[in-house]
């Protein structure tokens, strides 16, 4: 299974030059390979399911951005509805029709919320439901889950996913205590801890905040229990229950994370494919709670690039194309198929792993351990990741730089690149065993 190892002097070049004018050079931890050594890649142009870096070499893209790609890169539709508003200027600091035709259809398609409020991007919009929640309720105390990311918040950078995981920095500096004293951490799918923290301190509690499918520790799914219980004690407490939905919104069904697991939250979190590549952020719930809002109401929040017409444009051109042409059978079939195949050909070589798996968000876990919360996710043999990760790059597929990261799987691909993507697999686990 030898084979040449792919040089990309270009990005290397690239990478040294960022590093001078940028702290570390990238603009976001989580692309700078920290976890798997080497450089990243720096990337020239994308194209459907692919991304072409500096050094002209292509790759599957099974990050997207990140999630939002759904479609692929530079889809038709979403191009030109993007060029269609620039031509009409870039940005008003006014009202434009656009934002409500954005917000209409997130309301079409996520029952449980009634109204929407658009930002930025999506710290943004858990930074706006958490304190949301707690002019709502007139209480102080957040409850998160260890290796949920929420963005970078203060209140919620404690026991942190996504590079915050990756870096080994869970608690950041610079981040005082006081924002931090009144959140609450609990372990993922924990049923039994989160019955009794309501127990004792329920009456405190403004919201709780989680990623109803983790993405920010690898996939990770909930339990039903976990589910039913955490919905019925918001409920019976008067706490707010929030869905992060930056990850999952539009991706796992039309109506995100909760409308394929039947759940109903009181705020939702949005972002990523909500804005078909471009920065939007959003958060939305029942017209009470959002009715607190300022003007509305006294919760203060603003933004000079909130709903920004150009990607308000982009996020109405690819929320009509999922509803028009729903990709999600496929989705959900292809990503079965890598799990089948991942599993298998590892079992072939003796590499214990786990494949986690809702939709079209999954992880190949290097772990015998099943993974279900934060603790399991990290018995995960990162060493063994970083050697695949490098392998299945060198064979031209892109994934998350991370063993607590989602991949996903995006619109653009076909069988075809599936069929590439398990060979490439199997030849990489297969080195990794031999070597």
């Amino acid at each position: 299974m030898s084979h040449t190892r792919v040089q990309r002097p270009k990005s290397g070049a690239a990478f040294e030059r960022a590093k001078q004018v940028i702290p570390g050079g990238v603009n976001s931890p989580a692309r700078a390979f920290g976890a798997v050594g080497g450089s990243p890649l720096f990337i020239a142009r994308a194209e459907g399911p692919f991304l072409y870096d500096l050094d002209g070499h292509r790759y599957l893209d099974f990050i997207g951005s990140w999630g939002p790609m759904i479609l692929g890169h530079a889809h038709p539709k979403v191009i030109e509805a993007t060029i269609a508003a620039m031509k009409n200027g870039s940005s008003y600091g006014a009202p434009c029709e656009l934002e409500t035709q954005l917000a209409e259809l997130v309301i079409d398609a996520v029952p449980s919320v009634e109204m929407v409020r658009f930002v930025s991007s999506g710290t943004e919009a858990t930074m706006s439901a958490i304190r949301l929640a707690r002019g709502y309720t007139g209480r102080q105390r957040i409850v998160k889950f260890a290796g949920c990311y929420h963005g970078h918040v203060d209140a919620l950078l404690v026991s942190a996913g996504s590079s915050a995981l990756t870096h080994g920095v869970p608690n950041s500096p610079g981040v005082p205590l006081g924002c931090t004293q009144d959140t609450v951490v609990l372990r993922y799918n924990d049923t039994t801890a989160l019955v009794e923290l309501f127990r004792a301190q329920g009456d405190t509690i403004a919201g709780v905040i989680l990623e109803p499918v983790v993405g920010n520790m690898g996939l990770v799914p909930p339990t039903d229990e976990f589910r039913r219980e955490l919905r019925a004690l918001t409920h019976h407490y008067g706490a707010v229950l929030i869905y992060d939905e930056v990850m999952t919104g539009f991706r796992l069904s039309y109506a995100g994370a909760q409308g394929l697991l039947g759940d109903s939250p009181d705020l939702s979190c949005f972002g990523k494919i909500l804005g078909g590549g471009y920065p939007v952020g959003a958060y939305g719930g029942r017209a009470e709670i959002m009715r607190q809002v300022m003007p509305a109401g006294p919760v203060f929040q603003a933004g000079t690039l909130s709903g920004n017409p150009v990607a308000m444009a982009a996020g109405i051109a690819t929320l009509t194309e999922l509803k028009a042409h729903p990709p999600y059978a496929r989705l959900d079939e292809q990503s079965r198929r890598l799990g089948v195949g991942f599993t298998q050909a590892a079992a072939d070589v003796g590499i214990p792993v786990q494949f986690n798996r809702v939709g079209s968000m999954w992880t190949l876990f290097f772990t015998a351990t099943p993974v279900r919360d934060l603790d399991t996710a990290q018995t995960s043999d990162t060493q063994r990741f970083a050697r695949f990760f490098w392998e299945m790059m060198d064979r031209g597929v892109y994934l998350p730089c991370s063993q607590f990261e989602a991949a996903f799987t995006c619109g653009a691909m076909t069988d075809d690149h599936i069929d590439q993507t398990l060979q490439a697999a199997a030849e990489s686990l297969a080195a990794i065993a031999h070597g």
